[in-house]
């Protein structure tokens, strides 16, 4: 997954009942594949997120 500031992340989830979650990629941090994101959650919260095989990106406007 490669992410740019601005990007939408969006976690698939593997449970029906869970929802899936997104957030707006606020800074890229790292290189190649050691990249990682500092990420604003749709509840607000914000988190280092290393992205994995359930992760997509929506592009930003």
């Amino acid at each position: 997954m490669q992410a740019e500031t601005g990007d939408r992340v969006v976690v698939e989830t593997a449970r029906l009942d869970a929802p899936r979650r997104s957030g707006e990629v606020l800074e890229v941090l790292g290189a190649g594949a050691e990249r990682h994101y500092r990420v604003r959650w749709q509840d607000g919260h914000e988190s280092i997120y290393f992205p994995g095989p359930d992760a997509h990106v929506e592009l930003g406007s």
